[in-house]
């Protein structure tokens, strides 16, 4: 019984998504400046959404990608007033969006 995955929001602190014993942590990308938060929440969804619907694939290991997808999605909304930005970007943009993500995201330490 209840859902095979949850997923939290935390806003401009990013997302947990939650399947079985399985914990996934994302945060937000850091900005240098936030001009209007109105939306984001709704692009994140849209975006994590849209990217589960496009590949057809609702494991967990694809879920991490769609939200990191929704939360390179909306950085962007949040740069600018309303939609604008998000009319703005290409492809390539959230690309790079995500690619940033990559390097927050990715540590590689051997302790001696």
């Amino acid at each position: 019984m209840g859902p095979k995955y949850l997923i939290i929001k935390k806003g401009e602190h990013g997302a947990l998504l939650f399947h079985e014993n399985q914990v996934f942590v994302a945060p937000a990308l850091p900005l240098e400046e936030v001009f209007d938060p109105t939306g984001a929440g709704d692009t994140f969804a849209g975006g994590f959404i849209g990217y589960l619907a496009k590949t057809g694939d609702i494991s967990f290991e694809n879920m991490k990608t769609a939200i990191i997808v929704g939360s390179a999605l909306a950085s962007f909304c949040v740069e600018k007033f309303g939609t604008t930005r998000l009319k703005e970007i290409t492809k390539e943009d959230i690309n790079q969006r995500v690619q940033q993500f990559r390097e927050l995201t990715n540590y590689q330490a051997e302790l001696s």
